[in-house]
């Protein structure tokens, strides 16, 4: 499909809604993730009963709002709920990993239809892993009986530092051969609707502010720990990603100035010394001291150990990746302790898939953080696993691209 084409296409089906009026009603319906009520729509917007019943009208005429049953009597009249129903469209909703990549098939409301993972190597580069990407949506539109025309927006995190204003890659560490690759346009002309990237740990904390233990939380951070490092910062219920996008970069702030080289180049990043190489890169040290049996008979089976090995044998109570478990908590941990004192959230997650190791890395970030913060800041601030758990992600790259084709035109 030409780009000729395309353009046309996305000129002839967008904007979704007409103006700010319907967009904030979308933009209600889509937040609560359940039918909302007629009156509802009056007491929260903040408009007139005939202005809401106007734009509702013409939001279920477009086939984007659908009548599902009625609300509760109050003593009058039962008002119905609107909800966005599957017929109005779907997204398409990439998570890409540093060793993975998980695709999902959403509604415009976000809700999961079908979600496939599988490993993939972020370092094959872009064109690699995003055509096994198409190649699974494809598979995922088959399963579901779907059209590719019902894709109406797509929303891709990815493990790197994104330039908000082009969604651009810009020297990610751990992606050679993507930066500056032009994601959105070649997605454009695969689905023609938009496309929408912003760095995966963003993503992840949309995801689990929508529809996880963050939901209602207005201020919180949701930490990944994975083969990098990263936080997204919710901030008055929206996402805070500075104004070039780099906002939460918590792998690369300098916890050991005599520390280890990182993958962007300085010397001890919290990354380099706490994320999945640098734990494993431990072990494997232990094991070959002969610190671990379990370890170093894993080692001696496999020729390397991953971060389930270490989970499993902190699980039976080995001394080494324990402490190794223990040191990447307290490290990060500690660098959390200096969020907490500069934004003061109400709440903080922890995933990604170091997270999996167990309630060793749990308890130890925990305790550093309590430990080092005022007791002010933490006296009502969980620290907490997250609940959506591998799903954040494409829940997360969902909820992006429906809140950006769901926004008011111009």
């Amino acid at each position: 499909m030409s780009d000729k084409i395309d353009a046309a296409g996305l000129r002839s089906r967008y904007p979704l809604v007409q103006n700010k009026a319907q967009a904030a009603i979308m933009a209600y319906v889509h937040a609560e993730a359940r039918p909302v009520s007629r009156a509802r729509f009056t007491e929260v917007l903040g408009s007139s009963r005939g202005k809401v019943s106007s734009e509702v009208a013409r939001l279920t005429e477009a086939g984007l709002l659908a009548e599902e049953g009625f609300a509760e009597s109050d003593g009058g009249r039962r008002s119905s709920l609107l909800g966005i129903p599957r017929s109005a469209g779907l997204v398409v909703a990439v998570d890409v990993g540093a060793t993975s990549v998980d695709v999902a098939l959403t509604t415009l409301g976000s809700e999961l239809l079908a979600h496939r993972a599988e490993p993939a190597d972020v370092r094959l580069g872009p064109r690699l892993v995003l055509g096994r990407v198409k190649e699974i949506v494809v598979e995922l539109l088959e399963e579901q009986g779907a059209r590719r025309e019902e894709v109406l927006a797509v929303g891709v995190g990815v493990p790197g530092p994104v330039e908000q204003a082009t969604g651009l890659l810009t020297v990610p560490p751990i992606m050679p051969g993507w930066d500056r690759y032009p994601i959105r346009e070649v997605l454009v002309r695969e689905y023609a609707a938009p496309v929408f990237v912003d760095n995966d740990v963003n993503v992840m904390a949309l995801g689990e502010h929508w529809g996880g233990v963050g939901k209602g939380i207005a201020n919180m951070i949701f930490v990944k720990v994975g083969t990098g490092i990263g936080s997204g910062i919710i901030i008055g219920d929206r996402l805070h990603r500075g104004p070039q996008g780099c906002a939460g970069d918590l792998g690369h702030v300098m916890v050991d100035p005599n520390g280890p080289t990182c993958t962007c180049g300085n010397r001890g990043c919290l990354e380099a010394m706490a994320a999945a190489p640098a734990m494993v890169a431990e072990a494997e040290r232990c094991a070959r001291r002969g610190e671990s049996d379990i370890m170093a008979a894993v080692l001696k089976e496999r020729g390397e150990l991953t971060t389930v090995d270490i989970g499993e044998a902190a699980r039976r109570g080995d001394r080494c990746a324990l402490d190794v478990i223990r040191t990447s908590g307290r490290l990060i941990g500690q660098t959390l302790a200096s969020l907490v004192s500069v934004l003061n959230p109400s709440l903080i997650v922890i995933g990604g898939g170091v997270s999996h190791v167990g309630n060793t890395l749990l308890a130890e970030i925990r305790s550093a953080v309590y430990q080092r913060s005022l007791p002010l800041a933490t006296r009502n601030m969980p620290v907490v696993m997250s609940e959506l758990d591998d799903s954040a992600g494409v829940v997360g790259a969902s909820v992006m691209a429906a809140a950006g084709v769901l926004a008011a035109a111009g």
